[in-house]
């Protein structure tokens, strides 16, 4: 009998990888003109992809991590950052 594995978020993000996908996608949406926090936002509210910027493959890139991680991530992120 194998034991239940325990699913840890912050094991799964420990390498990087959304921060460095989301930077990325940030640089193509402002190379191209847009405000990429208003088409993040846009993005991560209705999930419609064509928010992002087809350019430099950042649509291919950012529907690479669930919405929901990101939601997580950038939440934690500032709690974690504003505590006093």
């Amino acid at each position: 009998m194998k034991n239940t594995m325990k699913f840890s978020l912050e094991d799964y993000l420990e390498n990087g990888e959304h921060k460095d996908i989301l930077l990325y996608v940030y640089n193509a949406l402002e190379e191209k003109g847009y405000n990429p926090v208003n088409q993040l936002i846009g993005y991560l509210i209705s999930g419609d992809p064509t928010y992002i910027t087809t350019h430099n493959e950042a649509r291919t890139m950012i529907k690479k991590i669930e919405r929901d991680d990101i939601l997580e991530v950038l939440i934690n992120y500032y709690i974690e950052s504003n505590k006093k």
